[in-house]
This record gives structure tokens, C-alpha cells and sequence, in this order.
């Protein structure tokens, strides 16, 4: 699978698509936009030079977690979550537009997903490697313990 986020260059540019799918009726978007953690673009992609590299990771690390969503022109997920963008990060128009290209079809999630499912193996084996090895270390100081209070008594 090689997911896409297909925004096209007006819908980065405004935050609304144009065309046709204005005409219809579009469905509320499943993802709670206005919920999510907006910081890891405004942590980032920061002014006022917004360095190109810094903004386009960050769009693509926040915006690949539901890029099926954002890419189902039957809801209003893309024009939800750029506004919320816009809002909270005070970005000039056309910023990730401008920025943040990549072919045609659009902006590949690929790196994004995989640096998220390798920050995932690594707490994972963190929190597995800290759960199986502390227990036997606190074993062995409390064995120690006792071990040096019945020498002295």
C-alpha cells in the first residue's frame, strides 16, 4: 500500500476545494479535527522563514495518522483540518502549497508512517524491556538487603 495525502494545490492554498464537490453535500468528517494536537506542526513549521523541510515533515506526520479520511472528497475532513491549521498556526496563505510538493498524486505518506511505526517498536520494546527487567532488578536489591541485615544482626 502506498498511501497518498492528495490534497491538491487550491485545497492547500485556501483550505477549501473548489470544483464540483462544492456542489454536493458533504458528510461531517469522522475525525475529530478540532480535538487533535495540532503542536507538532506549530512546534516545527515556525516563522518567520517556515524552513520548507521542518513544515513538510510536520504536515505529513500529523496529517498521514488519517490520510484515508483526508483524502475521501465526500467529507469535509481536508477543509476542516485546514482551517484548524490556519488557526492555531497563523500560517501565510499558501504555505504547505507552496512548500510541500511532491508529484502529482501527491504527497507520499510513506516515510511518515514508517518513522511512526518505528517510534511505536521503540516504546514498545522500552516499556517491554523496563517491565521484564525491573522486577528482577528490585528482587535483587531486596534479596540484597535482607542478604546485608542478616550479616550485621
Amino acid at each position: 500500500m502506498n498511501p497518498k495525502f492528495e490534497a491538491n494545490n487550491e485545497a492547500l492554498k485556501s483550505g477549501q476545494f473548489t470544483g464540483r464537490s462544492l456542489l454536493q453535500a458533504k458528510k461531517n468528517c469522522p475525525v475529530d479535527m478540532e480535538g487533535q494536537n495540532y503542536t507538532i506542526l506549530t512546534s516545527k513549521c515556525k516563522g518567520p522563514k517556515y524552513p520548507a523541510t521542518l513544515c513538510c515533515e510536520a504536515l505529513l506526520e500529523f496529517c498521514c495518522g488519517f490520510v484515508d479520511e483526508l483524502n475521501d472528497m465526500t467529507n469535509n475532513c481536508a477543509e476542516t483540518m485546514f482551517s484548524y491549521i490556519n488557526l492555531y498556526g497563523q500560517y501565510p496563505p499558501g504555505l504547505f502549497a507552496n512548500q510541500c510538493k511532491e508529484g502529482k498524486q501527491g504527497l507520499s505518506c510513506d516515510k511518515a508512517l514508517q518513522a511512526q511505526a518505528e517510534k511505536a517498536e521503540i516504546k514498545a520494546a522500552s516499556s517491554a524491556s523496563s517491565t521484564l527487567l525491573t522486577p528482577p532488578r528490585l528482587l535483587s536489591l531486596a534479596l540484597a538487603s535482607t542478604f546485608i541485615l542478616y550479616l550485621l544482626l
